[in-house]
């Protein structure tokens, strides 16, 4: 669900950010506004980000190795990491210097109509993108906050896409309010104001997605609700009487990795031992479908160590 929800998102983004970027390029070539090109600027970059997305699913496809015995998975994590990076680098530094010089040096704007009229149709573009990421990302949300979505998320695609979007909104929004106001006010320090808040904003996005990315980069273990389903499933109140040790990790968004020590009922012969491992990862497996790879180590519970 997570991919292919991810996938439509990635690819609704690209060719909305695509089409705004070539819109912006020329609203800023007529009309001179350092707001319009702080904008085209960060679609490009959005373009660009979209598709080192869809390049990182294709390459997280690949199949064990022996180099790689758990897979590929994490090149979706390095993938959105990077985006983070190209995000912060080409959108919010360019957009803060460019800024910063119009602020200092104001240039008059001509034709800024042009301006407003590829300003409005870009949000309408990005809110079409918007909304399907919001669409693709319910189904793994739940009942969680968007807020919470996002930091808790092991599916990285969806929230950069939303980060993303949600940014070139706002951005929209404070170009079209920084030309606004020096349409009204005949003032063009009002044009370089919209673009340094424009850089400000991309700069805590991204600082937001490279903080994700980075812990997801370095491996998350399950949710507290997987972690709570997999210690329950572990267990059968018979063969197998308490987890004694659990670890989890994620190796890809769909991926998790469990290293159990169960404690087992004393007297037990060997092939019983194994059917009860057998049905426990069995267990395991049908209430976190994403456990796909499972470590069970029997041993004897005890209350003071040996």
């Amino acid at each position: 669900m997570s991919a292919g929800g991810g996938k439509k998102a990635i690819l609704a983004a690209l060719t909305a950010n695509a089409g705004i970027a070539v819109a912006k390029f020329v609203g800023a070539a007529i009309t001179g506004s350092a707001s319009m090109l702080a904008e085209a600027v960060h679609s490009v970059a959005d373009t660009s980000n979209q598709g080192l997305l869809l390049f990182g699913q294709r390459r997280a496809e690949q199949e064990a190795d022996e180099l790689h015995p758990f897979g590929y998975g994490r090149n979706r994590y390095f993938y959105s990491f990077i985006v983070a990076l190209v995000l912060f680098t080409l959108g919010s530094i360019y957009a803060i210097y460019e800024g910063i010089h119009k602020i200092q040096h104001p240039e008059e704007l001509s034709s800024p109509i042009v301006a407003i009229v590829i300003l409005l149709i870009a949000i309408g573009l990005e809110t079409f993108s918007f909304i399907t990421a919001i669409r693709e990302s319910r189904p793994l949300k739940g009942g969680a906050t968007w807020w919470r979505f996002i930091r808790n998320s092991r599916s990285p695609e969806l929230p950069v896409v939303l980060l993303e979007d949600m940014g070139a909104l706002v951005g929209l929004i404070l170009a079209f309010l920084g030309v606004g106001l020096t349409m009204v006010t005949d003032n063009a320090i009002w044009d370089g104001i919209g673009t340094l808040c424009i850089g400000a904003l991309l700069g805590v996005i991204a600082i937001i997605l490279i903080i994700e990315m980075q812990s997801l980069l370095i491996g998350e273990g399950a949710t507290p609700e997987e972690d709570r389903a997999i210690r329950e499933s572990l267990t059968d109140g018979e063969r197998i009487d308490r987890v004694i040790h659990l670890k989890t990790q994620y190796l890809g968004p769909e991926e998790i990795l469990v290293a159990a020590k169960v404690s087992i009922a004393p007297g037990l012969d060997i092939a019983t031992i194994a059917a009860a491992i057998d049905a426990a990862e069995a267990r395991v497996r049908r209430a976190v479908p994403a456990a796909r790879i499972i470590y069970v180590e029997p041993d004897l519970y005890r209350t003071a160590p040996v």
